[in-house]
């Protein structure tokens, strides 16, 4: 083979060896983002589920507050 014809062939297998590569590095970030998401979505069912209570109490909390404000008027 002469040099003129090798380097056609040399060039499309680096050029295949960077397409594989892009392609296992975007597959790799896309996995972790759906991962963080994924991650992400637990986290923020877990919080609702803690602070659910809290706001249930401090819903309750107001409306005793304003049922007696109704009851006794200040001067």
């Amino acid at each position: 083979m002469s040099p003129a014809s090798v380097v056609p062939v040399l060039l499309l297998i680096v050029l295949g060896v960077v397409v594989v590569l892009a392609l296992v590095v975007l597959g790799a970030l896309g996995f972790g983002l759906l991962g963080a998401a994924g991650r992400l979505t637990r986290e923020i069912a877990a919080l609702q589920r803690d602070v659910a209570p809290v706001a249930a109490q401090l819903q309750a909390s107001l409306a005793a507050a304003a049922a007696s404000r109704q009851k006794s008027p200040d001067a």
